[in-house]
Protein backbone atom coordinates (compact mmCIF):
# COMPACT_ATOMS: atom_id res chain seq x y z
CA UNK A 1 0.00 0.00 0.00
CA UNK A 2 2.33 2.45 1.34
CA UNK A 3 4.80 1.91 -1.75
CA UNK A 4 2.63 2.68 -3.99
CA UNK A 5 0.98 6.26 -2.26
CA UNK A 6 4.77 7.26 -2.60
CA UNK A 7 5.60 5.91 -5.43
CA UNK A 8 8.53 3.38 -4.06
CA UNK A 9 9.68 0.88 -7.00
CA UNK A 10 9.19 -1.88 -4.15
CA UNK A 11 9.30 -2.36 -0.79
CA UNK A 12 11.94 -1.35 1.18
CA UNK A 13 12.00 -2.93 4.30
CA UNK A 14 10.66 -6.36 4.09
CA UNK A 15 11.79 -8.83 7.01
CA UNK A 16 13.01 -11.42 4.57
CA UNK A 17 16.81 -11.88 3.96
CA UNK A 18 17.59 -9.94 0.72
CA UNK A 19 21.10 -9.09 -0.42
CA UNK A 20 19.87 -6.31 -2.59
CA UNK A 21 19.47 -4.52 0.68
CA UNK A 22 22.90 -5.35 2.04
CA UNK A 23 23.85 -2.96 4.47
CA UNK A 24 27.85 -2.65 5.67
CA UNK A 25 27.69 -1.13 9.21
CA UNK A 26 30.52 -1.38 11.25
CA UNK A 27 29.81 -4.57 12.66
CA UNK A 28 29.25 -6.33 9.23
CA UNK A 29 32.19 -4.62 7.86
CA UNK A 30 34.03 -6.85 10.62
CA UNK A 31 32.16 -10.13 10.13
CA UNK A 32 33.32 -9.90 6.62
CA UNK A 33 36.58 -9.39 7.06
CA UNK A 34 36.92 -12.17 9.30
CA UNK A 35 35.06 -14.45 7.11
CA UNK A 36 37.60 -13.14 4.26
CA UNK A 37 40.37 -14.28 6.28
CA UNK A 38 38.37 -17.52 6.94
CA UNK A 39 37.68 -18.61 3.92
CA UNK A 40 41.09 -17.87 2.53
CA UNK A 41 42.50 -20.46 4.86
CA UNK A 42 40.47 -22.87 3.35
CA UNK A 43 39.53 -25.43 6.46
CA UNK A 44 38.36 -25.82 9.64
CA UNK A 45 35.26 -23.56 10.80
CA UNK A 46 34.10 -19.55 10.61
CA UNK A 47 31.53 -18.59 13.28
CA UNK A 48 29.16 -15.96 13.32
CA UNK A 49 26.76 -14.80 15.88
CA UNK A 50 24.33 -12.32 16.74
CA UNK A 51 20.94 -11.17 17.58
CA UNK A 52 17.46 -12.63 15.59
CA UNK A 53 17.18 -10.17 12.73
CA UNK A 54 21.20 -8.82 13.20
CA UNK A 55 21.76 -9.31 9.45
CA UNK A 56 23.68 -12.85 9.56
CA UNK A 57 22.06 -14.96 6.82
CA UNK A 58 21.39 -11.19 4.50
CA UNK A 59 25.12 -11.11 4.68
CA UNK A 60 26.04 -14.27 3.86
CA UNK A 61 23.68 -14.29 1.16
CA UNK A 62 25.49 -11.32 -0.23
CA UNK A 63 28.65 -12.84 0.57
CA UNK A 64 27.39 -15.49 -1.73
CA UNK A 65 27.12 -13.37 -4.44
CA UNK A 66 30.12 -12.92 -5.06
CA UNK A 67 31.50 -16.77 -4.94
CA UNK A 68 32.61 -18.16 -8.34
CA UNK A 69 30.73 -21.43 -8.77
CA UNK A 70 33.50 -22.60 -11.28
CA UNK A 71 36.27 -22.27 -8.10
CA UNK A 72 33.48 -23.32 -4.82
CA UNK A 73 30.29 -25.18 -4.19
CA UNK A 74 28.42 -24.43 -1.93
CA UNK A 75 25.97 -26.16 0.70
CA UNK A 76 23.41 -24.35 3.03
CA UNK A 77 21.34 -26.01 5.69
CA UNK A 78 19.05 -24.17 7.94
CA UNK A 79 18.45 -26.50 11.03
CA UNK A 80 15.99 -27.36 13.49
CA UNK A 81 16.28 -29.29 16.12
CA UNK A 82 18.13 -32.52 14.69
CA UNK A 83 20.27 -35.62 15.60
CA UNK A 84 23.34 -36.50 14.08
CA UNK A 85 21.80 -38.91 11.39
CA UNK A 86 18.99 -36.10 10.24
CA UNK A 87 21.68 -33.61 9.41
CA UNK A 88 23.93 -35.89 7.64
CA UNK A 89 21.34 -36.60 5.44
CA UNK A 90 19.96 -33.17 5.37
CA UNK A 91 23.78 -32.31 4.43
CA UNK A 92 24.22 -34.19 1.60
CA UNK A 93 20.80 -32.70 0.18
CA UNK A 94 22.49 -29.45 0.40
CA UNK A 95 24.95 -30.38 -1.95
CA UNK A 96 22.11 -32.51 -4.15
CA UNK A 97 22.91 -35.91 -3.59
CA UNK A 98 20.16 -38.41 -3.22
CA UNK A 99 20.28 -40.23 -0.29
CA UNK A 100 16.71 -40.92 0.47
CA UNK A 101 16.70 -44.62 2.38
CA UNK A 102 20.38 -44.97 3.07
CA UNK A 103 21.41 -45.16 6.82
CA UNK A 104 24.04 -42.53 8.16
CA UNK A 105 27.12 -44.35 6.84
CA UNK A 106 25.93 -44.90 3.39
CA UNK A 107 24.90 -41.08 3.69
CA UNK A 108 28.73 -40.21 4.48
CA UNK A 109 29.76 -42.06 2.26
CA UNK A 110 28.29 -40.28 -0.75
CA UNK A 111 29.03 -36.83 0.94
CA UNK A 112 32.95 -37.72 1.06
CA UNK A 113 32.62 -39.45 -2.56
CA UNK A 114 31.13 -36.05 -3.58
CA UNK A 115 34.10 -33.64 -2.03
CA UNK A 116 36.62 -36.05 -3.25
CA UNK A 117 35.24 -35.45 -7.13
CA UNK A 118 34.95 -31.49 -6.35
CA UNK A 119 38.52 -31.45 -5.24
CA UNK A 120 39.59 -32.89 -8.23
CA UNK A 121 37.88 -30.71 -10.59
CA UNK A 122 39.26 -27.44 -8.58
CA UNK A 123 36.50 -26.92 -6.68
CA UNK A 124 36.67 -25.77 -2.54
CA UNK A 125 33.26 -26.65 -0.55
CA UNK A 126 31.90 -24.85 2.28
CA UNK A 127 28.89 -25.26 4.15
CA UNK A 128 26.75 -22.70 5.47
CA UNK A 129 24.89 -24.19 8.66
CA UNK A 130 22.21 -21.33 9.75
CA UNK A 131 20.59 -21.40 12.90
CA UNK A 132 23.25 -23.38 14.67
CA UNK A 133 22.06 -23.08 18.07
CA UNK A 134 19.13 -25.70 17.79
CA UNK A 135 22.19 -28.27 16.68
CA UNK A 136 22.22 -31.24 19.52
CA UNK A 137 26.08 -32.32 20.36
CA UNK A 138 25.34 -35.24 18.54
CA UNK A 139 24.65 -33.13 15.21
CA UNK A 140 27.33 -30.60 16.40
CA UNK A 141 30.32 -34.46 16.40
CA UNK A 142 28.97 -35.44 12.99
CA UNK A 143 30.17 -31.62 11.37
CA UNK A 144 33.31 -31.65 12.59
CA UNK A 145 34.18 -35.08 11.83
CA UNK A 146 33.15 -34.23 8.50
CA UNK A 147 35.86 -32.06 8.57
CA UNK A 148 38.16 -34.54 8.40
CA UNK A 149 37.77 -35.25 5.21
CA UNK A 150 41.08 -34.76 3.34
CA UNK A 151 42.58 -35.20 -0.07
CA UNK A 152 46.08 -36.45 0.98
CA UNK A 153 47.10 -33.17 2.83
CA UNK A 154 44.03 -31.14 1.41
CA UNK A 155 40.85 -30.25 3.36
CA UNK A 156 37.94 -31.37 1.31
CA UNK A 157 35.50 -29.37 3.61
CA UNK A 158 35.03 -25.39 5.02
CA UNK A 159 32.12 -24.76 7.29
CA UNK A 160 29.94 -21.66 8.32
CA UNK A 161 27.88 -21.70 11.00
CA UNK A 162 25.40 -18.89 12.13
CA UNK A 163 23.30 -18.68 15.26
CA UNK A 164 22.31 -17.13 18.26
CA UNK A 165 24.17 -15.46 20.98
CA UNK A 166 23.51 -19.12 22.92
CA UNK A 167 25.39 -20.81 20.17
CA UNK A 168 28.43 -18.35 21.25
CA UNK A 169 27.97 -19.25 24.83
CA UNK A 170 27.43 -23.13 24.06
CA UNK A 171 30.30 -23.03 22.00
CA UNK A 172 32.60 -21.42 24.14
CA UNK A 173 31.75 -23.37 27.60
CA UNK A 174 30.41 -27.10 26.62
CA UNK A 175 33.10 -29.47 28.02
CA UNK A 176 32.58 -32.15 24.72
CA UNK A 177 32.97 -29.44 22.23
CA UNK A 178 36.79 -28.42 22.61
CA UNK A 179 38.03 -30.72 19.77
CA UNK A 180 35.42 -28.41 17.36
CA UNK A 181 36.78 -25.32 19.41
CA UNK A 182 40.35 -26.09 18.48
CA UNK A 183 39.05 -26.12 14.56
CA UNK A 184 37.45 -22.80 15.01
CA UNK A 185 39.74 -20.60 12.62
CA UNK A 186 37.81 -17.41 12.40
CA UNK A 187 34.80 -16.34 14.90
CA UNK A 188 32.46 -13.14 15.15
CA UNK A 189 29.70 -11.73 16.79
CA UNK A 190 27.56 -9.19 15.13
CA UNK A 191 26.16 -6.40 17.38
CA UNK A 192 23.89 -3.62 17.28
CA UNK A 193 24.08 -0.81 14.88
CA UNK A 194 25.41 1.98 16.06
CA UNK A 195 23.29 5.11 16.39
CA UNK A 196 24.71 7.59 13.89
CA UNK A 197 24.31 4.29 11.17
CA UNK A 198 20.37 4.52 11.73
CA UNK A 199 19.76 7.26 9.58
CA UNK A 200 22.37 5.76 6.47
CA UNK A 201 20.27 2.20 6.68
CA UNK A 202 16.87 3.84 6.08
CA UNK A 203 18.05 5.85 3.46
CA UNK A 204 20.06 3.27 2.02
CA UNK A 205 16.68 1.09 1.92
CA UNK A 206 14.77 3.63 0.29
CA UNK A 207 17.08 4.86 -2.43
CA UNK A 208 17.21 1.29 -3.79
CA UNK A 209 13.10 1.62 -4.60
CA UNK A 210 13.22 4.99 -6.34
CA UNK A 211 12.89 7.07 -3.21
CA UNK A 212 13.13 10.52 -4.03
CA UNK A 213 13.12 12.42 -0.52
CA UNK A 214 9.09 11.89 -0.70
CA UNK A 215 8.51 11.38 2.33
CA UNK A 216 10.68 13.41 4.33
CA UNK A 217 11.83 12.25 7.49
CA UNK A 218 12.48 14.40 10.61
CA UNK A 219 16.59 14.46 11.47
CA UNK A 220 15.43 14.34 15.17
CA UNK A 221 13.51 10.48 14.55
CA UNK A 222 16.51 8.79 13.95
CA UNK A 223 17.80 8.22 17.33
CA UNK A 224 14.85 7.76 19.00
CA UNK A 225 14.53 5.23 16.18
CA UNK A 226 18.02 3.46 17.28
CA UNK A 227 16.50 3.64 21.13
CA UNK A 228 13.02 1.50 20.56
CA UNK A 229 14.62 -0.59 18.17
CA UNK A 230 17.84 -1.24 19.33
CA UNK A 231 20.10 -1.16 16.82
CA UNK A 232 18.90 -4.05 15.72
CA UNK A 233 18.27 -4.08 11.42
CA UNK A 234 15.00 -6.36 11.22
CA UNK A 235 13.36 -4.33 14.16
CA UNK A 236 14.63 -0.81 12.42
CA UNK A 237 12.38 -2.76 9.32
CA UNK A 238 9.46 -3.33 11.66
CA UNK A 239 9.17 0.20 12.57
CA UNK A 240 9.93 1.38 9.41
CA UNK A 241 7.31 -0.02 7.88
CA UNK A 242 4.72 0.88 10.47
CA UNK A 243 5.89 4.72 9.96
CA UNK A 244 5.39 4.62 6.08
CA UNK A 245 1.90 3.04 6.53
CA UNK A 246 0.97 5.23 8.81
CA UNK A 247 2.27 7.93 6.11
CA UNK A 248 0.36 6.68 3.63
CA UNK A 249 -3.20 5.96 5.30
CA UNK A 250 -3.02 9.66 6.84
CA UNK A 251 -1.62 11.17 3.73
CA UNK A 252 1.45 12.68 5.02
CA UNK A 253 4.51 14.29 3.52
CA UNK A 254 7.25 14.07 6.33
CA UNK A 255 7.46 11.04 9.08
CA UNK A 256 8.06 12.90 12.24
CA UNK A 257 8.40 11.97 16.27
CA UNK A 258 4.66 12.29 17.22
CA UNK A 259 3.99 9.36 14.69
CA UNK A 260 6.84 7.10 15.78
CA UNK A 261 5.49 7.75 19.52
CA UNK A 262 2.38 6.23 18.07
CA UNK A 263 3.72 3.40 16.10
CA UNK A 264 6.12 1.94 19.50
CA UNK A 265 3.05 2.93 21.73
CA UNK A 266 0.88 0.43 19.24
CA UNK A 267 3.79 -2.06 18.50
CA UNK A 268 4.24 -2.16 22.45
CA UNK A 269 0.31 -2.97 22.92
CA UNK A 270 0.25 -5.66 19.86
CA UNK A 271 2.87 -7.34 22.02
CA UNK A 272 0.80 -6.94 25.01
CA UNK A 273 -2.61 -8.44 23.50
CA UNK A 274 -0.18 -11.14 21.99
CA UNK A 275 1.41 -11.86 25.69
CA UNK A 276 -2.11 -12.20 26.55
CA UNK A 277 -3.31 -14.17 24.63
CA UNK A 278 -0.64 -16.90 25.13
CA UNK A 279 -2.15 -16.78 28.77
CA UNK A 280 -6.15 -17.13 27.49
CA UNK A 281 -6.39 -19.02 24.33
CA UNK A 282 -9.82 -18.44 24.28
CA UNK A 283 -11.18 -14.81 23.56
CA UNK A 284 -14.37 -14.61 25.64
CA UNK A 285 -16.61 -11.46 25.86
CA UNK A 286 -18.29 -10.31 29.05
CA UNK A 287 -21.90 -10.74 29.42
CA UNK A 288 -23.99 -7.75 29.83
CA UNK A 289 -27.52 -7.48 30.45
CA UNK A 290 -29.23 -4.73 28.31
CA UNK A 291 -32.79 -6.76 29.34
CA UNK A 292 -33.84 -3.03 30.90
CA UNK A 293 -32.92 -1.12 27.72
CA UNK A 294 -34.79 -0.99 24.49
CA UNK A 295 -31.39 -1.50 22.39
CA UNK A 296 -31.84 -3.14 18.62
CA UNK A 297 -31.44 -6.77 18.40
CA UNK A 298 -28.28 -7.69 17.51
CA UNK A 299 -27.63 -8.40 13.69
CA UNK A 300 -25.60 -11.61 12.68
CA UNK A 301 -22.20 -11.29 12.51
CA UNK A 302 -20.70 -10.80 8.90
CA UNK A 303 -19.27 -13.37 7.31
CA UNK A 304 -15.24 -12.20 6.87
CA UNK A 305 -13.71 -11.79 3.92
CA UNK A 306 -11.48 -14.20 2.44
CA UNK A 307 -8.54 -12.07 2.09
CA UNK A 308 -8.81 -11.91 6.31
CA UNK A 309 -8.93 -15.25 6.71
CA UNK A 310 -4.94 -16.06 7.16
CA UNK A 311 -4.48 -12.81 9.17
CA UNK A 312 -7.26 -13.41 11.55
CA UNK A 313 -6.58 -17.48 12.13
CA UNK A 314 -3.60 -16.00 14.20
CA UNK A 315 -5.34 -13.55 15.20
CA UNK A 316 -7.92 -13.44 18.30
CA UNK A 317 -11.40 -12.73 17.12
CA UNK A 318 -12.39 -9.53 16.63
CA UNK A 319 -15.80 -7.52 16.59
CA UNK A 320 -17.38 -6.13 13.40
CA UNK A 321 -19.43 -2.69 12.58
CA UNK A 322 -22.47 -4.44 13.46
CA UNK A 323 -21.92 -5.23 17.06
CA UNK A 324 -19.90 -1.72 17.78
CA UNK A 325 -22.87 -0.21 16.29
CA UNK A 326 -25.50 -2.25 18.74
CA UNK A 327 -23.20 -0.82 21.77
CA UNK A 328 -23.43 2.79 20.14
CA UNK A 329 -27.16 2.39 20.48
CA UNK A 330 -26.85 0.63 24.00
CA UNK A 331 -25.02 3.51 25.05
CA UNK A 332 -27.68 5.90 23.67
CA UNK A 333 -30.23 3.88 25.07
CA UNK A 334 -29.05 4.01 28.77
CA UNK A 335 -28.21 7.65 28.32
CA UNK A 336 -31.47 8.36 28.04
CA UNK A 337 -32.40 6.32 30.56
CA UNK A 338 -30.03 8.37 32.80
CA UNK A 339 -31.45 11.27 32.09
CA UNK A 340 -35.11 10.64 32.99
CA UNK A 341 -34.10 8.75 36.21
CA UNK A 342 -33.10 9.97 39.53
CA UNK A 343 -29.61 10.71 40.10
CA UNK A 344 -29.12 7.73 42.43
CA UNK A 345 -29.66 5.32 40.21
CA UNK A 346 -25.98 4.38 40.63
CA UNK A 347 -26.80 0.87 38.83
CA UNK A 348 -27.62 2.35 35.83
CA UNK A 349 -24.70 4.76 35.58
CA UNK A 350 -22.23 1.87 35.76
CA UNK A 351 -23.70 -0.03 33.42
CA UNK A 352 -22.53 2.85 30.82
CA UNK A 353 -19.92 3.43 32.11
CA UNK A 354 -18.78 -0.61 31.68
CA UNK A 355 -20.19 -0.15 27.91
CA UNK A 356 -18.36 3.21 27.16
CA UNK A 357 -15.43 1.08 28.39
CA UNK A 358 -16.46 -1.69 26.20
CA UNK A 359 -16.56 0.07 23.14
CA UNK A 360 -13.69 2.07 23.67
CA UNK A 361 -11.90 -1.69 23.21
CA UNK A 362 -14.19 -2.81 20.71
CA UNK A 363 -12.38 -0.05 18.45
CA UNK A 364 -9.34 -0.51 18.73
CA UNK A 365 -9.55 -3.93 18.35
CA UNK A 366 -11.04 -2.67 14.87
CA UNK A 367 -8.11 -0.28 14.60
CA UNK A 368 -6.20 -3.59 15.29
CA UNK A 369 -7.79 -6.06 12.35
CA UNK A 370 -7.44 -2.78 9.84
CA UNK A 371 -4.11 -2.90 10.14
CA UNK A 372 -3.51 -6.37 9.92
CA UNK A 373 -5.35 -6.38 6.52
CA UNK A 374 -3.63 -3.39 5.05
CA UNK A 375 -0.20 -5.23 6.09
CA UNK A 376 -1.82 -8.59 4.40
CA UNK A 377 -2.65 -6.68 1.24
CA UNK A 378 0.82 -4.81 1.29
CA UNK A 379 3.03 -8.50 0.82
CA UNK A 380 4.14 -9.20 -3.05
CA UNK A 381 1.73 -10.21 -5.06
CA UNK A 382 -1.24 -9.49 -2.63
CA UNK A 383 -2.90 -6.47 -3.70
CA UNK A 384 -3.63 -7.64 -7.24
CA UNK A 385 -5.31 -10.93 -6.24
CA UNK A 386 -7.29 -9.41 -3.44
Amino acid sequence: MFDQYYGFSGRPFQLTPDPNFYFESITHRKALSYLGYGMAQGEGFIVITGEIGSGKSTMVAHLMRKVDPNQMTVGQVVTSNLDGSELVHLVAQSFGLDVAGQDKASALGAIEAFLHEEARDGRRCLLVVDEAQNLSFEALEELRMMSNFQLGSHPLLQQLLLGQPEFKQTLAQHDRLEQLRQRVIAAHHLTAMEVQEVAPYIEHRLSLVNWKGYPSFDPKIFPKIHEASGGIPRRVNQIATRLLLMGAVEQRSQIDCAMLDQVVEEMARDNRSEEAQERKPAFSRPAIDLSSTSAPPRAPAATPAPAATQQQNNAPPRPNDDEISDLRAAIATLSRAIEGSPRTDGDLAKRVEALETRLEEQEQSVRYLLQLLIEWLDKDGRQKAA
